[in-house]
């Protein structure tokens, strides 16, 4: 999600399926839709502005050794996620 919300129409459909090709991408369910939800509400925060960043949060917190995730809006993701995550921004 991040990557689509990154998105600005400038970059090639080539070095888009580049930058696809070097990352994990994971499938989103239920379960990480619930883990989402708990945490919005227990940072006090809900509505679209929040829900990737809740889900990238929650995948972030789901990855072994070091994590970095990436986001436009650094503030929101830090709140939701422990200190041993690294968050840049995009």
């Amino acid at each position: 999600m991040t990557l689509v919300e990154a998105y600005d129409g400038r970059t090639t459909e080539q070095r888009w399926d580049w930058v696809l090709s070097r990352l994990q991408v994971v499938d989103i369910g239920k379960d990480e839709a619930r883990q989402a939800r708990r945490l919005l509400a227990g940072a006090e925060l809900h509505g679209h502005k929040y829900a990737i960043d809740a889900v990238l949060a929650v995948i972030a917190r789901q990855q072994e050794g070091q994590v970095t995730a990436f986001a436009s809006d650094v503030d929101d993701l830090e709140r939701l996620v422990p200190d041993t995550v690294v968050v840049k921004k995009v």
